[in-house]
């Protein structure tokens, strides 16, 4: 299983965007969905069994499409890295990916590529589709850039992510020269990193951008016990990184992860409605999950006035 998942907030229209993209990627198919239970969609506004989740996977990478309140809006600052293998591949997906958006870099040849654009989609999730003449097979990277008072910051945030998870590390660094205002010389014009086995991408852009990381794309973190909630939790949140509710935080670059145990998916999609509705009460009170504590509450052990 995927250690970190990407998730995408939407507002409403994950079912839409979910059956667009898995029509766009060939390689691609839709997992398990989950749905609002009265516990649930009270707390959130969403109408009871209505789409909660949607698990899905494209070229290999597995994403998770989650339904909330329209209070997140997608920015570029994170966004998805399609490497194809062939010019056409790059002109196929930047028509049905650009179909109803916004172009940020209009499908041309620049130094880097000679086939290359970076367009928002219809529904404001930004991806960057690239020949790469040396990938074998389609693959999708996500990205994360660094703009405003966070520019400058992409270096450290790789080698700190590189420090928290295993099988990691920082590979290719491009750098920006002299010559390139408004980026500082030695600033990160293009790197990728390693995390789980998993590649991501990272840069800084001085340009004048209006946006930053929001919470309208985080990263799950599938945990196995308690210790690896603990961990994962502690280390991202640490050193000005701020904790949210139902295992959600945001890391000291403003990233937002997801720390949550593999139990709690098993316990919420229990048939037993009620006892799943436990569980989520439970969940809906705690910052960092307790995996005991939502055992309890699946059992109906639970002591009502615990809160983590």
């Amino acid at each position: 299983m995927q250690k970190i998942t990407p998730n995408l907030w939407f507002g409403g229209d994950a079912e839409e965007a979910v059956n667009r993209y898995t029509n766009i990627f060939d390689d691609s198919s839709v997992g398990a969905i989950s749905r609002y239970d009265e516990m649930s969609a009270e707390a959130s506004g969403r109408p009871e069994g209505s789409i909660l989740t949607i698990e899905f996977e494209l070229e290999g990478q597995s994403f998770l499409a989650l339904n909330g309140s329209p209070r997140f809006e997608f920015t570029p600052a994170i966004s998805f890295v399609v490497n194809c293998p062939t010019r056409e591949e790059v002109d196929e997906l930047w028509a049905e990916l650009s179909g109803g958006g916004e172009p940020l870099m209009p499908l041309d040849s620049y130094p880097f590529s000679d086939r290359y654009g970076w367009t928002e989609d219809a529904y404001g999730v930004s991806w960057q589709v690239i020949y790469a003449d040396d990938v074998p097979d389609r693959t999708i990277v996500p990205s994360l850039m660094f703009v405003g008072e966070r520019c400058g910051q992409a270096e450290d945030a790789m080698a700190f992510y590189a420090s928290v998870f295993d099988d990691a590390g920082v590979n290719d660094v491009a750098r920006y020269g002299p010559d390139q205002p408004p980026d500082e010389e030695g600033t990160v014009m293009f790197a990728d990193f390693t995390l789980c086995d998993q590649h991501f991408a990272a840069m800084d852009s001085a340009q004048d951008h209006d946006f930053g990381f929001t919470e309208a794309i985080s990263f799950l973190v599938d945990c196995s016990d308690q210790d690896e909630v603990d961990y994962y939790w502690d280390e991202l949140a640490a050193n000005g990184g701020e904790e949210g509710r139902c295992g959600w935080l945001k890391d000291r670059y403003g990233v937002s992860w997801q720390v949550v145990p593999s139990v709690l998916t098993e316990l919420q999609r229990d048939e037993d409605a009620e006892r799943a509705g436990r569980v989520t009460e439970a969940m809906l009170g705690m910052q960092k999950l307790d995996i005991e504590t939502l055992e309890e509450a699946y059992a109906g052990t639970a002591d009502e006035d615990v809160r983590i």
